[in-house]
């Protein structure tokens, strides 16, 4: 039986999708909400600034990814359906988001894992993601009409952020691609799924565990690109573009993975 969602919580899915929020976030947002709202007993548009406050001081937080997750959430909802705004909880300190060096994969032995896959469908997915740092989302995401053979260049399309960014196209992935489409003849988007006019993120995951090994995911494909192109001698500035950070200082972490820029410091001693 489908558990039948809080009508306010449909109210805010809708609210959020209107102004452009990811899917995935909006999930993430519905689901704190609806279970903040289940635990309140009086009326939803009764909550006080208090009811929040009481909630978020008695709430088992598992880390503290989850308690800015709660936070997040709970906020948007007392601004868009409650119309209160919440600078700040009395008793509850924001908690700083922790920073983690971005894990990478070998570039060569990515290169090496990829020349050995026969599946061309399975190879043009890793290879794109590699050659230029694609989210999963945004491989999933590509229709036939974003890859434009003549000028070399991708067109992702509603990435993080709700913003379109270019990049470019190497001929060893276009070749690769259009044996890709004789062969699968897509439709629509760039990856069909077997019953489904769109590949899924959980199938591309699937792929790196099935070709590079049982610890990776597709995400580390990006993080490993990245270092590539900064051990390459790429400037930082390109990679930001590439990766569609709207700060440099989220680029920069890859200065912190790369083994070339740490080999070449010139130590004291």
């Amino acid at each position: 039986m489908k558990h039948k969602r809080h009508p306010t919580v449909e109210k805010i899915e809708m609210i959020l999708t209107n102004k452009g929020y990811a899917k995935s976030s909006i999930k993430m947002y519905c689901f704190y909400i609806e279970e903040f709202i289940s635990s309140m007993r009086k009326n939803t548009y009764k909550l006080t600034k208090s009811d929040l406050e009481k909630y978020l001081l008695n709430y088992n937080y598992s880390s503290r990814s989850k308690q800015n997750q709660i936070i997040s959430s709970l906020k948007l909802f007392y601004k868009y359906i409650l119309k209160i705004k919440v600078l700040r909880v009395n008793g509850i300190e924001r908690p700083r988001k922790e920073t983690k060096l971005p894990r990478v994969i070998n570039s060569e032995y990515i290169l090496d894992c990829i020349k050995k896959i026969d599946n061309l469908k399975h190879r043009s997915i890793i290879q794109l993601g590699f050659s230029v740092g694609l989210r999963v989302s945004e491989v999933i995401n590509l229709k036939i009409l974003d890859i434009d053979s003549d000028r070399m260049i991708i067109t992702v399309r509603d990435s993080k952020f709700n913003k379109d960014r270019i990049v470019p196209l190497s001929q060893d992935t276009l070749l690769l691609l259009r044996k890709y489409f004789l062969q699968y003849r897509p439709c629509e988007f760039l990856f069909n799924g077997a019953n489904k006019l769109q590949y899924t993120a959980s199938s591309c995951n699937k792929l790196v565990k099935q070709y590079l090994g049982e610890e990776y995911h597709f995400h580390l494909l990006r993080h490993s690109c990245f270092t590539y192109l900064l051990e390459s001698g790429t400037d930082i500035r390109i990679i930001q573009k590439l990766a569609g950070h709207n700060s440099i200082k989220s680029t920069q972490i890859y200065t912190h993975v790369s083994n070339s820029i740490l080999n070449n410091l010139p130590l004291a001693i």
